[in-house]
């Protein structure tokens, strides 16, 4: 388990692989599903090394603005219960475009619980402020 609970608005479907991050290779675990064009994720990773996790958060935000293409992001600092305290844990907020071109947005959660990173997205073209709310809201970390 991922420790960190969601309550998808959908039945989620799981994947792993292995990506490169802060200077290693990882398994990362993706939880996601889809309504009409919004996807909702959780993705996490066990990086096994408090000194790797700032500079894991920092990568999966760049990879975040970069995988849309991103021209408007706009960011502020992220605290939930449960999680472990990072000057990168962020919520971020992003439009941009697909690579076929698509009009998206992007709200997504990143911060860390121990040697674990957490990204909590949703993306589509257009987002539910209360979906999202509700989405995000959702979030618990076992304790």
């Amino acid at each position: 388990g991922s420790a960190a609970l969601l309550l998808f608005p959908c039945k989620p479907r799981s994947q792993v692989r292995v990506a490169s991050l802060a200077a290693s290779r990882v398994v990362m675990t993706m939880v996601a599903c889809n309504v009409g064009d919004v996807t909702y994720a959780l993705s996490y990773a066990e990086l096994g090394d408090p000194s790797r996790v700032t500079d894991a958060l920092v990568e999966l935000r760049s990879a975040l603005v970069a995988n849309v293409d991103a021209s408007e992001v706009h960011s502020a600092a992220f605290e939930w219960a449960g999680m472990t305290p990072n000057p990168q844990a962020m919520l971020i907020r992003v439009r941009g475009h697909l690579p076929d071109g698509t009009l998206v947005q992007e709200k997504a959660a990143l911060f860390a619980r121990g040697t674990r990173v957490y990204q909590v997205a949703m993306l589509g073209a257009r987002l539910d402020e209360v979906a999202a709310g509700a989405f995000f809201e959702s979030l618990s970390l076992a304790q």
